[in-house]
């Protein structure tokens, strides 16, 4: 029976005919590939290995799953849009017998300015977070590399480099390394020197753990998404920010480093956006806000 077919053998045929039939522009078909490997890997740890299993109840826990991590309105929204073509493909070819494509419902977008934080916030959101070496580590390398949280949580002590200080009062650059996820490239983002601080900080305590994984909760695990926003959120009570998460510190970065002239190709770059136009939104926040920076 086709529902027998293992979700892998299914998305390699929706690679090699059903884009191809489609005519999927080459980016799209990367993009949309990325989405459902995703997709698949989560829905094989639910033990959900073939087309024949898949629910609509499994696709809405994993769209539950992308607002955990973090992801904006907008990234799921496409990437909802990705699944309903996958969908669509396993149902016209007899792999599901249910439409779900149909039944699935893209989330509710609004078009808003992205929220960042001001010069005055963020420096009262680092007087809250001072007395703890990790979370001090943490919104330090929130806001001054715009990495996403899933990119933080998944950090190792080998991707940070905090910088060593050599003879003759030089120190060697510091930075974080971005992992690529398959075709992507790494990205090497520098560090300033309260985040080389912070992180020194922090390692010469995490260094007793014997973890590779960068930063950990109080009991020696790996620190998760929802650890790191629950404890983000805390701060921003403690600093009187009435709004702000995870996602606000990236718009921080995106927005500050903009003002201060960084082309868009560059921030581009750093931020690890696809599309230049997600970018582009900051110098439109700016010509808006300049006297809020």
């Amino acid at each position: 029976m086709r529902g027998e077919i293992t979700l892998r053998k299914t998305l390699e045929e929706y690679k090699t005919v059903y884009m191809a039939y489609r005519n999927f522009a080459e980016r799209t078909r990367e993009e949309y590939l990325n989405d459902l490997e995703d997709l698949v890997e989560f829905l094989g740890r639910l033990g959900i290995d073939k087309g024949g299993k898949i629910s609509l109840a499994t696709i809405e826990r994993y769209l539950a799953e992308l607002e955990r991590r973090g992801f904006a309105g907008a990234t799921r929204k496409r990437k909802t849009v990705t699944i309903r073509s996958f969908l669509t493909f396993l149902y016209k070819d007899g792999y599901i017998g249910t439409d779900l494509a149909r039944q699935v419902i893209p989330p509710f977008v609004e078009n808003k300015t992205p929220q960042f934080l001001t010069e005055a916030e963020y420096n009262r959101l680092r007087e809250a977070c001072a007395g703890n070496p990790r979370d001090r580590a943490i919104i330090e390398i929130l806001l001054q590399t715009g990495i996403r949280l899933s990119e933080l949580t998944r950090l190792s002590i080998d991707d940070v480099e905090p910088g060593v200080d050599e003879p003759g009062g030089q120190q060697t650059d510091a930075y974080v390394r971005i992992k690529g996820n398959r075709s992507k490239k790494d990205r090497i983002i520098p560090l300033n020197d309260k985040a080389q601080e912070a992180i020194k900080a922090y390692l010469s305590e995490q260094s007793a753990m014997g973890s590779s994984i960068l930063f950990l909760n109080r009991f020696g695990q790996p620190y998760g998404d929802r650890g790191v926003q629950k404890m983000l959120r805390r701060y921003l009570k403690q600093a009187r920010i009435e709004r702000g998460s995870v996602h606000t510190l990236r718009h921080t970065f995106g927005t500050h480093h903009t003002a201060k002239g960084i082309s868009v190709k560059i921030l581009q770059e750093v931020m690890g956006h696809k599309d230049p136009r997600s970018t582009s939104i900051y110098v439109s926040i700016v010509r808006g806000f300049t006297n809020q920076l």
